[in-house]
């Protein structure tokens, strides 16, 4: 087993775990799998993708989060918003499943939703509901990343979460 990884990383953060916990160390038995993990996190939410802004992108993770339940992830993502200075008012909405007001950001969560929820309705119409709404083909495609990326994510969290429940003595 390598050291190369850092000490703790999001699914760390969003499961949790410590690295005195049996889970932290089998996960490391694949270090190089969390290293791309926490590599794809930090390429998601890089300054460097174009079309999106970072706090579009966050939004995104928000809604994909509280879609599928994943509490402790959305409240990595809450918190990444405050710090980006994204506006309270539609971090708030996006959190609670209300409207928000801005075109493009409707059409992105709608879309965000389908492909989370109901994946097969992610199709030409949906996709051309991106253009309408004003996003480039190379922001298509980085939200369709981000939104796959998303849904590992989750899951990954989800599966850790229950290994940690399942490995827990009762009292």
């Amino acid at each position: 087993m390598t050291t190369s990884t850092p000490t703790s990383d999001v699914i760390d953060a969003a499961v949790p775990l410590a690295p005195d916990h049996p889970t932290w160390a089998l996960r490391r038995q694949r270090d190089k799998v969390v290293a791309a993990t926490q590599g794809s996190y930090d390429a998601m939410f890089s300054p460097a993708v174009e079309g999106l802004s970072v706090s579009e992108r966050l939004l995104v993770a928000l809604h994909a989060c509280r879609v599928s339940k994943a509490d402790s992830l959305a409240a990595h993502y809450r918190d990444r918003l405050a710090t980006e200075g994204a506006d309270d008012a539609v971090t708030a909405a996006v959190d609670a499943g209300k409207p928000v007001a801005d075109v493009r950001l409707q059409a992105v969560l709608a879309f965000t939703g389908k492909l989370i929820e109901r994946p097969i309705e992610g199709d030409k119409a949906a996709v051309q509901s991106l253009v309408d709404s004003g996003l480039s083909t190379p922001a298509i495609v980085a939200m369709s990343q981000l939104i796959a990326f998303l849904s590992y994510q989750i899951r990954v969290a989800a599966g850790l979460k229950a290994l940690v429940a399942a490995t827990e003595v009762p009292a």
